[in-house]
C-alpha cells in the first residue's frame, strides 16, 4: 500500500500511517471478529458455517448499517498478515465452507499480501459493499474465487443522502460488471455451496422501492444469468432514527413489489429473502477474543 491511500473510490489520499481517510482506518489490519458465521445466504453458509472475517472501518458508512461498531472502528483487534493466516487456518480446521472476507475493502492489499502467503483450499469470498475500483477487482481476481456484492443504491441522490457518496451506483456498478467478467460461470459444488462465481446482494428499504426496481432492471439488462439474493432484513439501525422516510421496518408490499418486479424481468437465480429475517438474531455476536 502506498502510503497516501488510493485503494478505494474515494481517493482520500490520507497517509495511513499518521492520519485517517474517510473510512477510519488505519494503514494495518484491524479484525473484529472471525468465527463460523450461519447468518448468509445458504449457497454460503450452507451446513457448517462461512469462515467470516469482519474487518473493522468502512469506506461506504451507511446511515442504517447494522454493523455500526464496525462500521465506526469501535470494535476490532490490530493485527499482522501472519495473523490474519493463522485465523484463516484455523477458519479452515474448524470446517468452514469457505472464507468470508467482509468489508475488506480498504485493507484489499492486505489482505492480497495474506493470500500470498497462504491460499486456503477452500473458496475465497470477498464480501464487499461493491464501491471500489475495476482496477481493484482486477487485482483480487487472482486470488478471489466468489464475488459477493451488495448493490445498494441507484439515485446518486439516494446514496448521497443515506452514505454520503453521490457516485455510488456509477462507481459499483462498473466494479460488479468487471467481477461477473473476471468470473464468468458460477459453480456449485455436490452440497450446493458456491465455489466459483458472482451473486448479488441488495436490500430492499422502505419507501425507496422505486430505487430497487431500478436496479432490478439494471442487472436484467447487463448481467443476466447471475444470482441475486434479495434481502427484506432491513431494520431501522444505528442514524436512520433520523431520517422520517426509514425510520421503521420494511413493509410486506414494498418488498413483494420489488420481487415480483425481479420475478416479472430478471432471468437469473433469485434467493427471495424470508421476511422473518427482519430481526437482529442474525448479527454476530462480536468477539474480538475469536480473532
Amino acid at each position: 500500500m502506498n502510503n497516501f491511500c488510493e485503494i478505494c473510490p474515494r481517493k482520500c489520499n490520507a497517509n495511513r500511517n499518521n492520519k485517517k481517510g474517510f473510512c477510519g482506518a488505519p494503514k494495518s489490519l484491524v479484525v473484529a471478529h472471525a468465527d463460523l458465521h450461519f447468518g448468509e445466504e445458504p449457497f454460503i453458509s450452507g451446513t457448517r458455517g462461512s469462515g467470516a472475517i469482519f474487518f473493522s472501518h468502512c469506506n461506504l458508512k451507511c446511515v442504517f448499517c447494522q454493523n455500526a461498531s464496525l462500521r465506526d472502528g469501535k470494535i476490532g483487534k490490530e493485527v499482522s498478515v501472519e495473523h490474519l493466516v493463522e485465523v484463516m487456518r484455523r477458519l479452515e480446521k474448524k470446517g468452514a465452507h469457505n472464507i468470508n472476507f467482509v468489508s475488506g475493502m480498504h485493507y484489499a492489499d492486505v489482505v492480497i499480501e495474506a493470500l500470498e502467503k497462504y491460499k486456503p483450499k477452500i473458496p475465497i469470498v470477498w464480501n464487499t459493499n461493491a464501491y471500489e475500483t475495476v482496477k481493484m477487482v482486477k487485482k483480487l481476481a487472482k486470488y478471489v474465487d466468489v464475488f459477493l456484492p451488495d448493490l445498494k443504491f441507484f439515485d446518486p441522490a439516494v446514496s448521497s443522502k443515506f452514505a454520503s457518496c453521490p457516485n455510488y451506483f456509477e462507481v459499483a456498478s462498473k466494479a460488479i460488471i468487471e467481477m461477473r467478467r473476471q468470473k464468468p460461470i458460477d459453480v456449485f459444488n455436490e452440497k450446493g455451496i458456491m465455489t466459483s462465481g458472482v451473486a448479488i446482494r441488495h436490500l430492499v428499504l422502505p419507501n425507496y422501492t422505486t430505487d430497487s426496481k431500478k436496479i432490478i432492471d439494471f442487472l436484467s439488462n447487463n448481467l443476466p444469468n447471475t444470482q441475486l439474493s434479495l434481502m427484506s432484513q432491513y431494520i431501522p439501525f444505528d442514524k436512520a432514527k433520523n431520517y422520517s422516510d426509514i425510520n421503521r421496518k420494511l413493509k410486506p408490499i414494498e418488498y413483494n413489489a420489488v420481487l415480483h418486479h425481479a420475478q416479472n424481468i430478471f432471468n437469473g437465480k433469485i434467493f427471495a429473502q424470508d421476511f422473518s429475517s427482519a430481526t437482529e438474531d442474525y448479527i454476530p455476536k462480536w468477539n474480538t477474543d475469536e480473532v
